[in-house]
């Protein structure tokens, strides 16, 4: 059966209409994730987003919308354009699992910042663990390799948060994660999908060995609530 992709073209949105809208900031066809939760943002119908844009950064201090470019309030600085790819996969990850991965809950939060803090500190919130599952690796007591899920729609679960201590790298804790993330989102019988920015070249070769197929490109506009 052929799933329809449409969500996909507009993931922010749907995931703040579907799964996560007890999570919404809403301003009509302008959407924010409450900053707790992530710093997205996103918008329908070619709607002016400059009121949405200023009442929301009034909350957090720089944020992003994906999509279309925004219409920016008077007085804000132009938006600086990231270029990221979508990338889906439709079949479990034929790769061995030898490492013991636990699913991450409120015990192992402090662990889960302190990693995060590394590496990854610009999208991640103090509640951006409560969007979806997230799964660990432990070595020497310590926190050492993460993957979870963020954006939900009722079809897709987006994998984020990919993420390995720096003095750990090289051991496939990364790509035991993803494997086992995506077996579990495949039990949820929903699709595994993610973002990476393009220059994250690194990135972008695991994913492909993996089996993940580019969908589309994207662009985030990051937006700094500091005038001018």
């Amino acid at each position: 059966m052929v799933i329809p992709e449409d969500a996909l073209d507009n993931p922010v949105w749907f995931s703040l209409t579907d799964c996560h809208s007890d999570k919404a900031i809403d301003y009509g066809y302008v959407k924010f994730f409450h900053p707790d939760y992530g710093p997205f943002g996103a918008f329908i119908n070619n709607a002016d987003t400059s009121i949405a844009i200023e009442k929301y950064a009034q909350l957090i201090d720089d944020f992003f919308i994906v999509g279309d470019k925004p219409q920016i309030p008077i007085g804000f600085k132009e938006p600086i354009k990231y270029v990221g790819l979508q990338m889906i996969i439709y079949h479990k990850i034929n790769f061995p699992i030898t490492e013991t991965i636990i699913r991450l809950t409120e015990a192992h939060y402090s662990d889960l910042i302190d990693l995060v803090k590394l590496v990854y500190p610009e999208y991640f919130k103090p509640k951006t663990n409560e969007l979806g599952h997230y799964y660990g690796i432990y070595k020497d007591n310590k926190l050492v390799a993460v993957t979870g899920e963020r954006m939900q729609t009722n079809k897709f679960i987006e994998i984020s948060a990919v993420i390995t201590h720096p003095n750990y790298t090289g051991r496939g804790y990364a790509k035991q994660l993803i494997a086992h993330t995506v077996e579990g989102i495949f039990k949820q019988n929903k699709i595994p999908f993610l973002h990476v920015d393009q220059t994250n070249l690194g990135p972008i070769q695991l994913y492909k060995k993996l089996g993940f197929t580019l969908r589309r490109k994207f662009n985030f506009w990051k937006i700094s609530n500091k005038k001018r």
